[in-house]
């Protein structure tokens, strides 16, 4: 593990990498440090890292079995977990969100690997739901603690069916081709590190319990401290880098002010656990099937 370099980038989350080599299998000590740093700075960013598909895959793989691409999109031609992130393929997450939270057991790591890059903008933020919690007031802390939030991928998204033309429409409903439903804990506890963080996001659309209305006003709030400033790290592409962040306990936003310029990320995500809450309480599906994108452990 000789030479491997840590670099915080923010105070709260981020922190650049060198000194590993991830064109080679990684030793069991580098394996562990990467995974000390991922659980103390949230989202780990590489550079020049001359990666294919392949080595993507084999680098995410060091952090847990991979799902396939998407439980509704498809992969890339040839690599099922692969998932292309393209301007072109309408698909900028201009939104905050949390991988694939409307499963059983989202994503506990993705990996971007960028590949074409605007000459400006296309950054993507990534925040600090534990930073998050740790930022309420202790009153909204015991109330969030004991709330529990339905997500799904099937919602009434901002842009109305009627603005949107025919390829953006296909791509909508390809999107929720399969409806999903689950309830998870609002507040989640980490496996690895025990910490407490705000598991929202976009997929989170209504608190179980209380009417649309009530819980979009409730959610605003609370996703209100995700988003503060000093909670977000807001990484600048350059070609040829991959950003490995923590699924469980971050959200992220892919900003789009870059005028419609190509930009295309690939995205490799590692399987994870079924995410459990204060109590113990484990997460429960209301509808849908994701065992063909990630499968649940006994």
């Amino acid at each position: 593990m000789s030479g491997i370099e840590i670099r915080k980038v923010t105070a709260r989350i981020g922190a650049h990498i060198s000194g590993v080599d991830l064109t080679k299998p990684l030793d069991g000590e580098t394996a562990t440090a990467l995974r000390d740093a991922l659980n103390a700075h949230k989202a780990l960013v590489f550079s020049d890292v001359n990666l294919d598909d392949a080595g993507q895959q084999a680098f995410a793989r060091h952090f847990g079995d991979l799902t396939t691409a998407h439980p509704t999109v498809p992969s890339i031609d040839g690599a099922p977990n692969v998932l292309p992130v393209d301007s072109e393929g309408g698909r900028a997450a201009n939104n905050w969100h949390t991988d694939v939270t409307f499963v059983l057991n989202p994503p506990q790591a993705s990996t971007l690997r960028s590949l074409t890059i605007p000459p400006y903008g296309g950054e993507t933020l990534i925040a600090n739901a534990a930073a998050a919690y740790r930022d309420l007031p202790e009153p909204l802390r015991q109330l969030a603690d004991n709330l529990w939030a339905e997500h799904t991928n099937d919602y009434d998204y901002a842009v109305p069916d009627e603005t949107l033309d025919e390829e953006q429409a296909s791509r909508r409903a390809q999107f929720t081709s399969i409806t999903y439903r689950t309830a998870h804990p609002v507040v989640r506890v980490h496996p690895l590190t025990g910490e407490r963080g705000l598991f929202i996001g976009g997929f989170a659309q209504r608190i179980v319990g209380l009417s649309a209305g009530e819980s979009r006003t409730l959610l605003g709030l609370l996703q209100s401290y995700v988003t503060r400033p000093e909670n977000l790290l807001r990484h600048r592409w350059s070609e040829n880098q991959l950003v490995l962040f923590d699924n469980r306990i971050t959200q992220h936003y892919a900003v789009d002010n870059y005028d419609g310029l190509p930009r295309r990320l690939h995205r490799v995500t590692v399987a994870g656990d079924v995410p459990v809450g204060i109590e113990g309480k484990e997460s429960y599906s209301i509808q849908g099937d994701a065992s063909h994108y990630t499968a649940v452990a006994a």
